[in-house]
């Protein structure tokens, strides 16, 4: 039911602004990790199934959300911070999971297959379109324990941080004695914004 990876690559770079060879690794991510936990139409009929784990804020992750269907709104686009070109793929319906990491040599291999193209990303991109999955990806089957208040549709009540009187959802506060404080609050070294 996937629509050919040239239309997915059409649709990347619309949706992204540029083609690149982040979209070219994030489709081919993505499509490996679907076939990896065995979603068929993400955009559809299995929509409801799928969680997917990006492990880094790059624009292989706009292509990865366009091929999944996966969102931060929707819920089921999670970001964890790790700066790894790397994704976690969940069937929450069957309890699968695969975690799909771009090899590090993929640079090296783009630069000995394509020597006649000068400018690197045009290289890159020619060769991520060409090399085989398992030369760009390592493939590991994993176990993902997808907490009840990450799970899109999830309802929780909401709390009012005890200082600065903002809401907080899911349970995302520390009580600090007699507070309860939201992590911005309770953490104010961590926070990436001061008050002018």
């Amino acid at each position: 039911m996937m629509e050919p990876i040239e239309v997915l690559l059409q649709k990347a770079e619309i949706a992204h602004g540029h083609m690149c060879a982040g979209q070219i690794l994030g489709v081919r991510m993505a499509l490996v990790g679907l076939r990896g936990v065995r979603i068929e139409d993400p955009l559809g009929t299995d929509r409801k199934r799928l969680i997917v784990y990006a492990e880094i804020d790059r624009c292989a992750t706009d292509a990865i959300g366009m091929v999944t269907g996966c969102r931060l709104g929707k819920r089921t686009l999670k970001f964890r911070d790790w700066g790894k070109m790397a994704a976690t793929f969940v069937d929450l319906q069957a309890g699968r999971g695969l975690r799909v990491v771009a090899f590090e040599n993929s640079r090296d291999l783009a630069r000995h297959l394509h020597p006649e193209i000068e400018n690197k990303q045009q290289q890159q991109m020619r060769a991520y379109q060409e090399l085989g999955d398992d030369q760009l990806f390592r493939v590991q089957r994993v176990h993902v324990n997808v907490a009840a208040a990450e799970l899109p549709g999830t309802k929780a009540d909401r709390v009012l941080c005890s200082r600065c009187g903002e809401g907080i959802n899911f349970g995302r506060f520390e009580e600090v004695g007699e507070e309860r404080l939201c992590l911005s609050c309770a953490h104010p070294e961590l926070c990436y914004w001061t008050a002018e």
